[in-house]
């Protein structure tokens, strides 16, 4: 079997898969649940929502693909499996049933909050040990930062 090597020392590697892989799963996760309340979003603003609770989705799987592609080419194997991104995300579950539409306006500033915190730090983390995978990472914190920021104003 082929086995891709990476040109990064071990300690470097082993920062920037921890890094990699964490930000893997928050993605994963965040497609999940901003998926989630896209389906169960109620409310006199059900239809902006709704579509904007799709653009988030669309935005972390574009990331996540990236990600993933990433760690592939530094030889580490991503693993996106359900109960690896249950086990290990930073985002909070979604609780069943409908959503009123400021409350799911809030849960996305929640998670989307909770993501980016965890990628900054990830971004702080590959500065030194990966500048191209720290590229990455700035760029997935500047595009959930917009979301955030529309999903703040949403609500006032």
């Amino acid at each position: 079997m082929y086995v891709v090597k990476s040109p990064l020392p071990d300690a470097d590697l082993k920062t920037v898969s921890d890094a990699l892989q964490g930000a893997l799963v928050d993605l994963v996760d965040l497609s999940l649940v901003a998926k989630q309340v896209h389906w169960n979003v109620v409310g006199p603003r059900f239809r902006s929502v709704h579509l904007q609770l799709d653009e988030v989705v669309d935005v972390a799987r574009v990331h996540s693909d990236t990600v993933a592609e990433r760690a592939s080419a530094l030889g580490v194997p991503p693993d996106g499996r359900a109960a690896t991104v249950a086990a290990g995300s930073g985002i909070g579950a979604v609780a069943d049933g409908w959503i009123k539409d400021s409350d799911a306006v809030g849960r996305l500033v929640t998670a989307l909050g909770a993501v980016i915190t965890r990628m900054r730090e990830r971004v702080a983390a590959t500065e030194q040990a990966d500048p191209v995978s720290q590229d990455i990472f700035i760029q997935i914190t500047a595009d959930l930062e917009k979301h955030h920021w529309m999903f703040q104003a949403e609500n006032g």
